[in-house]
């Protein structure tokens, strides 16, 4: 008899395991290559954490290449594989493909970062509020164009280098930059310039050039692997740059680099994929689409570094303020119009 309940117990575990939720599959699409793009690379590793603390969830991560006709292809074939039952990515452009793919494959779900697209049951985003983030930014570069920094000369004036065009510029990211730089240096003249692609450094060196001999104090590079073109520009002309995503912009030339606005989206790309993991296809984060900022702790202006230490007390502490009246709510700069 007890040989035979054991029997019947160890039957039923197999039956119970045999029926039990596969281990999640999440894929991570890069929209362009993950070397080089600090949010990408924040992208893969708050995925890859976020997998390894869940029992047998395993990673996989494609680079979709620069070519954006190409992304839905690519998207779309991942989906059909039935291989992933989380896609994430990270990309204002994303969203709308990533509809178009649910609506052929329903059992997919997708997470997008740095994205907004509300009411898709398959589909949770999550924007930064940018125009907060810009808004660092071009503070910083109007205490450059206003002569506050040490050896540094009124000019009145800043840039911004832009690959393209896209809505989370157009919206956040430029209006942000120019709210600031007239907080920071009123009447200061904004000029901008495209390049063309994320990966030119040569045309961005030329283009900074341009604009450094126009008058400009600071310019911010929106460029991918191209903002290091800007950076050597503004080396050679003793002029400053301003950097985006992360604080890797100091060590590239410390002194030059005086300001980085970071997104924290290693961490927020953990914990968003944590969760959408741990509770499955029928996550009530689903469907939802949210805005996050400096109060939430997803944006900031990263003031540790020496190249900012060097920099005056006076303009340090005017740039300290406005960050914390950001995170105390004192400013606000809320997101609308999407």
């Amino acid at each position: 008899m007890h040989r035979i309940a054991t029997s019947f117990i160890s039957l039923s575990l197999a039956s119970m395991l045999s029926f039990a939720a596969p281990a999640p599959k999440v894929c991570v699409f890069v929209p362009g290559v993950v070397s080089g793009s600090p949010v990408y690379e924040q992208l893969v590793a708050g995925a890859r954490r976020a997998a390894s603390e869940i029992p047998g969830a395993t990673l996989k991560v494609v680079e979709g290449g620069f070519n954006q006709a190409e992304w839905l292809g690519k998207i779309s074939s991942l989906a059909a594989t039935g291989e992933f039952s989380l896609i994430v990515s990270s990309n204002p452009a994303i969203p709308e493909l990533c509809a178009e793919v649910a609506g052929s494959f329903p059992e997919v779900r997708f997470f997008i970062a740095d994205s907004w697209l509300p009411g898709n049951k398959s589909i949770h985003t999550v924007l930064y509020n940018q125009l907060e983030q810009g808004y660092l930014v071009g503070f910083m570069a109007g205490l450059a164009s206003s002569g506050r920094l040490a050896g540094g000369a009124a000019s009145h004036k800043a840039g911004l280098i832009v690959a393209q065009h896209y809505p989370s510029f157009d919206k956040l990211i430029a209006p942000g930059f120019e709210r600031g730089l007239e907080a920071a240096d009123p009447g200061a003249a904004l000029e901008t310039r495209v390049l063309g692609n994320w990966y030119d450094a040569t045309k961005a060196s030329e283009l900074a050039n341009g604009l450094f001999d126009w008058g400009a104090a600071a310019i911010l590079p929106i460029a991918g692997g191209a903002g290091q073109g800007v950076v050597s520009a503004a080396t050679s002309k003793g002029r400053f740059v301003l950097w985006f995503d992360d604080d890797s912009g100091y060590r590239l030339a410390p002194g030059t680099v005086i300001g980085c606005a970071v997104l924290r989206q290693d961490k927020l790309v953990y914990e968003r994929v944590k969760a959408l993991l741990a509770q499955g296809p029928a996550s009530t984060l689903y469907g939802s689409a949210v805005v996050v900022g400096v109060r939430d702790g997803y944006v900031d202006f990263a003031s540790g570094d020496p190249s900012y230490l060097g920099l005056p007390a006076a303009a340090r502490a005017a740039m300290d303020g406005q960050v914390a009246r950001l995170k105390s709510g004192a400013l606000v700069l809320p997101v609308a119009g999407l």
